[in-house]
């Protein structure tokens, strides 16, 4: 065991962070995504929500300030009553970790998946709201 390092971090996914590069993406993938069809790396975070897991993830992954969006979230699909509250959480997350408010990307679902299969990872959580699923771009630490 380390110091210092949040035990939700599991070795692979440092490992992950790690092997990023500047403009790699990292996928944290709810419960109801379809995580393992999509992925080209899958790492196992069950048990856990994506809110610990992105305030964990976010003492180490400086987020890519050369573009508008460093962060997308799914969108609701139009019509779906869903209004998801997990959003705010995240955003209050990211102000803490980065000290600054990031305006969050809203993608169309298919766009989602499709944008999750050119990530570097995938993470799987246990997640169990609804359009919690989140990507983090990475960028260089200044």
């Amino acid at each position: 065991m380390l110091k210092g390092i949040p035990p939700i971090i599991s070795p692979d996914l440092m490992k992950a962070l790690m092997e990023m590069g500047h403009g790699d993406e990292i996928v944290l993938a709810d419960g109801h995504f379809p995580a393992a069809s999509h992925a080209s790396q899958l790492i196992r975070c069950d048990g856990h929500g994506i809110p610990e897991l992105l305030d964990a993830i976010l003492k180490f992954l400086p987020l890519d300030s050369y573009t508008d969006h460093p962060i997308a979230l799914m969108a609701v699909v139009p019509g779906d009553p869903v209004q998801p509250t997990i959003w705010e959480e995240y955003k209050g997350i990211v102000e803490d970790q980065c000290e600054q408010s990031i305006p969050f990307e809203f993608m169309d679902r298919f766009a989602f998946y499709e944008r999750t299969k050119k990530s570097f990872a995938v993470v799987a959580t246990s997640e169990k709201a609804q359009y919690a699923n989140i990507i983090l771009k990475k960028g260089v630490t200044l």
